[in-house]
Order: C-alpha cells, then structure tokens, then sequence
C-alpha cells in the first residue's frame, strides 16, 4: 500500500488541472488548503472526490459521489467517464471561491468561509474537526485510500 502524494510547496490561490483514472470499486481524492498538524491531509484540506461509483462495494451518499466536495457540496451534473477511462479534471481556487470542473464542464462553485460554509461544516462529517477547511493556504494531496488510481498531466499555476 502507497502514501498520500503531497506537494512540497504551499498554495493559495491556483488552478490545478490533471487527468486522472480510477480503477473498478476504486476510491481516491484531490484535496487543497492541507496543513501538516495532523497525520492525515483529510482532517484538514477540502476534498475533491474521485470513486468508481457504479461499482463500489458500499452505498454512496450524493456527498460521496465524483467531483463533489467531499460531504459538503453537491454539483447537480457530473459528466463522468467510467473506471479504467481518463477524466480531466480542473479545480481552481481563488480567495474564498472554489470551482470543481470534470471533463471540461464546470460542476460546482462554492465559497469557503462563509455562512453556509461553517453550516454545512457543522452538521456534517466534519463538525469534529475544527480546522478542517479553515487554511487559507496549504499544500495539496493526492489521495491513497489503497486502491489503484492513476494521475498524469499535473498542472498547478498560481494565481494572484
């Protein structure tokens, strides 16, 4: 079993734009804003889910599913290609606005921080860990949750 891949620097504002595939019953993430004051970037860094929906294991939850931000946001249309097949992927980040993008279609814009943010925190997975989501810089993580998940074409550019 691999590790959590981390990048070295730390980013604020970017754009983040890789493809990645996802094999059958497979479940990974890109997470972003991640602080090393804990040993999981989870705990930390908002998540954009990666999982072969059709044929994991479990039930899924809607906050579960591909591209959202993982049980959080929901996007209402997620045009995703099955496991084994590449999807591109693009997340930008800039202040508090966050978008998710799956294969050229953006799917979710959200603010971090805000009301709703810290509301949806609160109800949710994440009300016991009180700085999940809270930096406003950090590294960003892909995800090993021990299945196998393939990234290729990783491009971060900073924004201003």
């Amino acid at each position: 079993m691999g590790t959590d891949l981390v990048t070295d620097k730390e980013y604020r504002n970017f754009e983040l734009q890789l493809e990645w595939k996802i094999s059958r019953a497979g479940n990974s993430g890109i997470l972003f804003h991640v602080n090393e004051k804990y040993p999981n970037p989870y705990f930390t860094g908002p998540e954009y889910q990666i999982i072969d929906e059709k044929n994991y294991p479990g039930k899924l939850e809607d906050w579960e599913l591909t591209g959202v931000n993982y049980a959080m946001e929901v996007p209402k249309y997620r045009p995703i290609r099955p496991a084994g097949a590449w999807n591109q992927t693009r997340i930008l980040v800039k202040d508090s606005l966050v978008e998710h993008w799956l294969n050229g279609v953006k799917i979710l814009s959200y603010h971090m921080w805000t009301p709703n943010w810290e509301k949806l925190k609160g109800a949710g997975k994440w009300k016991d860990y009180p700085e999940y989501g809270m930096s406003r810089t950090g590294h960003i993580s892909l995800q090993n949750h021990g299945d196998q998940v393939w990234f290729r074409n990783i491009r971060i550019r900073i924004l201003p």
